[in-house]
Formats: structure tokens, sequence, C-alpha cells
């Protein structure tokens, strides 16, 4: 049986948004990258484009090491310059989980050092629980009146 995977939603990344229209911004991406859903970003200073922010301060691309928004859509930018949507303010909450951070972010530090700079800018990462409820069919009902194929929900442990 082929396995089916769902990619990430707007729902997995952005948990709480005051008002979308005033935290929300159009931006211009920087060419070269193909971004998915919930990179954090740096504004480069010289030219106001928005890229990946890195660990350290990169030649050319001056200011894009302090992170300060999170792309909220996938956009491929691989050759020309796109726009996205980016959470740029707060108050809003996204999910640790779901960023997504340039390859020089790879230590703890870095990442919460990053975290930090978008709890500056009014995003805060938080790791929230999971609201969905995990639920398994149980075909062998344990309740005599129901038939063979009855359905019970039950509530996997966490």
């Amino acid at each position: 049986m082929t396995a089916l995977t769902m990619s990430s939603t707007l729902g997995d990344l952005l948990k709480y948004e005051l008002n979308g229209n005033c935290s929300r911004e159009t931006v211009t991406l920087k060419s070269g990258t193909n971004y998915a859903l919930g990179p954090v970003l740096g504004k480069i200073t010289g030219s106001g484009k928005y890229r990946l922010s890195p660990a350290a301060q990169v030649v050319g691309d001056e200011g894009a090491e302090t992170a300060i928004g999170v792309l909220i859509e996938s956009v491929d930018a691989t050759a020309p310059d796109k726009t996205g949507l980016v959470v740029a303010r707060g108050p809003a909450i996204v999910s640790k989980t779901a960023l997504v951070f340039d390859a020089s972010v790879d230590q703890a530090a870095e990442k919460s050092a990053k975290h930090a700079q978008l709890a500056a800018a009014g995003t805060v990462p938080a790791t929230l629980p999971d609201p969905t409820p995990r639920l398994t069919a149980n075909r062998a009902s344990t309740n005599p009146r129901r038939g063979p194929n009855h359905f019970e929900e039950t509530r996997s442990p966490r």
C-alpha cells in the first residue's frame, strides 16, 4: 500500500495571529532559493530584499543575519526575485518545529538566537501541544450490542 505524505500547511506553522492585515507584509525575496513554508528571514540592508537569515553576517547581504520575519507561503525564487507573504510583526505565534532555518543555523544556540530575534519583532516561536486528538479505529468492539464492523474512537497515548 502506498503511503501518502501531507506537506506542511499554514496551520502547522502559524498558531496565532491577532490581525493578518496588520502583521503581514508582502516582500521581495532574493533569487537563488526555493523557499518552503516557514523559513526564518532577514532583510538585506542594501537592497531591501529578504533572504534566509544566516547565523553570521554574509558579505553583500549585510543585515540579513537578524531574523525579522517568517515566510508563510512556499515561493520558488530560484531564477528571478519573487514576492512573498511574511509575518513581519506581531502579535503572532509560530510553531518552533515548523520553522526552516538557513543551513548555517545548525546549532541549538544559533536557533535560540533566531527565536529571540523573531520574538523581539513580535513573532513568538513557541512549542505548543498538538491540539489534534490522536484517534485510531478499534475494529474489535467491546460493546456486545454493536456489530463486528462498528468502529469505536480510542485515544492513543501521547
